[in-house]
């Protein structure tokens, strides 16, 4: 993927961003792509006020992969003591399955490295999405055991379609620590 570049997001990102992560995930045109939620949320994944969060706050980052200048895939990094978190990770649904986001998960662990030294990534997963928690495991992430309640009621993480749904954590070295 030598094709891709990386930068930082800035506020005026937010709309961009906001379309590729509601694309990945919700609604019909998260379903060209493996990453869609469509079945599980209905509703919102994400809005501008919330990309404009992660933009704007300290010991954060929003990592943009763009080819030819068309954004192309996102994460978040955030630092929480040693360990970055990991998240609001999204490649538009018409190029997934073509290394992009593999190179941006590769980018954002050295990104964590480099700004804050982070030891390593921690994420949530929705814990009935097993093809997703299987992809980052190949990846070298490991189910903790640790769970987090699905913030039920709180319809900025969508409207939730059964209600069995929870967060599993899982965490991998960073390169730096490999």
């Amino acid at each position: 993927m030598t094709d891709l570049t990386f930068r930082d997001a800035t506020a005026d990102d937010v709309p961009a961003v906001v379309d590729l992560v509601e694309s990945a995930y919700r609604g019909e045109s998260s379903r060209a792509g493996w990453t869609t939620e469509a079945d599980l949320l209905q509703g919102r994944r994400t809005d501008a006020e919330g990309i404009a969060a992660v933009v704007a706050a300290p010991g954060s980052a929003l990592l943009l992969a763009e080819r030819d200048g068309i954004l192309v895939g996102c994460c978040e990094l955030r630092r929480t003591g040693s360990v970055a978190y990991f998240g609001t990770f999204a490649v538009s649904p018409l190029a997934q399955g073509g290394g992009i986001g593999r190179t941006l998960l590769t980018r954002a662990d050295a990104e964590a490295v480099a700004r804050w030294g982070s030891d390593a990534l921690e994420m949530t997963v929705i814990a009935q999405r097993a093809d997703l928690i299987a992809w980052y495991e190949r990846l070298g992430f490991r189910v903790t055991g640790e769970r987090r309640p699905f913030p039920y009621g709180d319809e900025r993480f969508g409207i939730p379609q059964r209600d069995d749904l929870e967060f599993v954590v899982l965490r991998r070295p960073t390169a730096g620590d490999r």
